[in-house]
């Protein structure tokens, strides 16, 4: 399966990481496209996009100020499929990313992104009391993978906290 392109460049507000891309993005060719993934609709939602994009149309995003990248590159059915190496080798890419594109956020989506890329546990969804590569926020999310039983009404006041932290209109 051929891998999904990053949508990245310099001053982005969001950054956007996934675990990897699934099967449908690898089919696509584009981030998020999983039929019960809720991410476009929770962006639309929380008034990071003017509009519910498409998959198709996640080479948009940084005229929003976002982008999306995942800290492995490698389409698999399931995030339980990627290896440790994988992880350990995704964790350096990743860095390096951050430390090179310096986006303000780092949006983990999902909780268990955020721990393998920090190495931390005990992780809450919301900012992060630290950041991974000084300069740049980390905020965690919970993932918006249809097999993720949060309910999109719950997961809603996340992204609306991560656009005020874009906007810099967030509570301290």
């Amino acid at each position: 399966m051929p891998e999904v392109p990053d949508i990245l460049r310099p001053g982005l507000s969001i950054l956007f990481i996934g675990f990897n891309p699934g099967m449908r993005s690898a089919e696509t060719g584009h981030h998020f496209a999983g039929y019960s993934n809720r991410f476009w609709k929770l962006l639309f939602a929380a008034g990071l996009t003017p509009r519910q994009l498409r998959p198709e149309e996640d080479a948009s995003l940084p005229e929003f100020g976002c982008g999306i990248t995942n800290i492995v590159a490698r389409p698999t059915r399931a995030a339980a499929e990627i290896a440790k190496d994988e992880y350990r080798q995704g964790r350096e890419s990743l860095k390096a990313k951050l430390a090179l594109y310096q986006p303000r956020i780092a949006a983990y989506a999902g909780i268990g992104v955020y721990q393998e890329f920090a190495g931390r546990r005990g992780v809450a969804c919301g900012r992060q009391a630290g950041s991974v590569v000084p300069g740049v926020a980390d905020f965690v999310l919970p993932s918006p993978s249809g097999l993720n039983r949060m309910r999109f009404d719950d997961q809603l006041p996340y992204y609306l906290s991560l656009r005020q932290l874009a906007e810099g209109t967030a509570k301290p």
